[in-house]
């Protein structure tokens, strides 16, 4: 028996759904819905625009937050009041954490992992045979292709206009 597919949001997925007032659009697919606990404070710790809402969305549908090493180690670096070595990059760094201990899972854990920086499009970020990547605008692609999404440049019109600086950067190229 096979473990159900997670679905693993990066900061700038659900950014970019905040703005659009889209972050239910994750939900499609019936996939659970997981938070690693270093997105998580990317995305709530600073006042922006859409941190509240980000915050918000989480309590009320009760989302899980995976436990990371990278953030623990962070949170212990706030605390030492020491300077962070490195400070960018630590929820992505939390997400491969995450997918790796899927792959040592038994089964092995089936994560999806929802990107929208153009940097981990290219970059050398390694993905366990058992995880996959995907862009915010092929998730959104493959939402609409399902027929669970009626307009996925809809979408990320409305998350423009609404002010966020969407990544023209298309991945896979057209």
């Amino acid at each position: 028996m096979s473990a159900p597919v997670v679905l693993l949001p990066d900061a700038g997925p659900l950014i970019t759904l905040a703005y659009a007032d889209a972050l239910d659009l994750l939900f499609k697919p019936g996939w659970p819905v997981v938070l690693v606990d270093m997105v998580l404070h990317e995305v709530t710790r600073n006042q922006t625009p859409t941190s509240e809402k980000l915050a918000q969305w989480a309590d009320a549908n009760q989302l899980s937050v995976r436990t990371t090493k990278t953030f623990q180690h962070h949170q212990r670096t706030l605390a030492a009041g020491t300077v962070a070595t490195r400070k960018s990059n630590l929820g992505e760094l939390a997400v491969q954490e995450t997918m790796n201990d899927f792959a040592l899972e038994q089964p092995p854990q089936t994560g999806v992992f929802l990107f929208e920086d153009h940097r981990i499009a290219r970059a050398s970020f390694f993905v366990p045979d058992n995880c996959r990547k995907i862009s915010t605008r092929a998730f959104l692609l493959f939402l609409e292709h399902k027929g669970w999404l009626e307009s996925a440049a809809e979408i990320e019109l409305r998350a423009i206009q609404a002010g966020r600086s969407f990544s023209r950067l298309r991945f896979p190229s057209e």
